[in-house]
Order: structure tokens, then sequence, then C-alpha cells
């Protein structure tokens, strides 16, 4: 019986392994940054880094940042990242962006703008809207 979903026969299973195996090396999602703050104290060994092995990033601009954002993430928009600024961090810093959500290219323009200088970078998918559509709190500054 061939339908919208059958009349394309799917992939062979090992490219489909590939395929969301290599996805995955450039994003995360909120429950996935979430359960990470769960395990580890961010604020052990320096900002929002330490027991999680990352930093968390909302690229939007301070005032949406003060309205709300995901707890341990620092704000940094993306004209903000300077290679000076990214100098703070130890070399290999992993960096995880996110901006307002689905509808937002913010944290994929941050991502690139972070890749091409050198920067280790993932996008939590989602961004705010993706956060509190998960039932999470936001922290106000």
């Amino acid at each position: 019986m061939s339908n919208p979903v059958t009349a394309v026969p799917p992939a062979p299973a090992a490219e489909v392994a590939a395929r969301y195996a290599r996805r995955l090396a450039f994003e995360t999602d909120c429950a996935d940054v979430h359960a990470a703050f769960a395990q580890g104290d961010p604020a052990q060994g320096g900002p929002a880094v330490g027991a999680v092995g990352f930093v968390l990033l909302d690229v939007r601009g301070p005032a949406l940042y003060a309205k709300g954002h995901v707890p341990f993430a620092l704000n940094l928009p993306r004209g903000k990242m300077t290679p000076r600024r990214m100098a703070e961090w130890p070399a290999g810093t992993l960096f995880v962006v996110y901006c307002a959500g689905p509808h937002c290219n913010g944290a994929d323009k941050a991502a690139l703008h972070l890749a091409e200088l050198g920067v280790s970078v993932k996008v939590m998918i989602g961004g705010i809207t993706g956060w509190v559509d998960e039932g999470f709190e936001l922290a106000e500054w």
C-alpha cells in the first residue's frame, strides 16, 4: 500500500544512523541542557562551565535576557563575540548557544560566527520557547 509516508522508501539504517549521529554533533536540546545542569553545579569552576563541560550563551539582546533566560546562561549577543572576549575561556571550551526559539535564527548566526572564530559550538534547539515548552523555569536578571 502506498501513501505519502511510504511512497519514498526509507534510507538504509546505516545511512540514517550516520545522518543523526552527525546532526547531534551540531545541536543539543533543552532537555539535555537541563539534565546537564541537574547533574552538576555550573557555579563550580567558572561561569556556567565546570562540572557541566560547556558554557551556555543566550545570544538575545540584554533587555530580553533580563526578562527571562535559561538559568546559568550568560548573555552574549553575537556582536560581542570577539576573539578577545572568547579568549577569556580556556581553549577547547564548548559553547552552547540559544535564542528566542524556532522562529529565530539568532542561534544559527551565533554558531556560525563562533565556528568562524575557531570555537567549538552547538545550538540548543528550541531556544527559550523550547525551554518553556518543556516546563523548565526561567531565571530573571
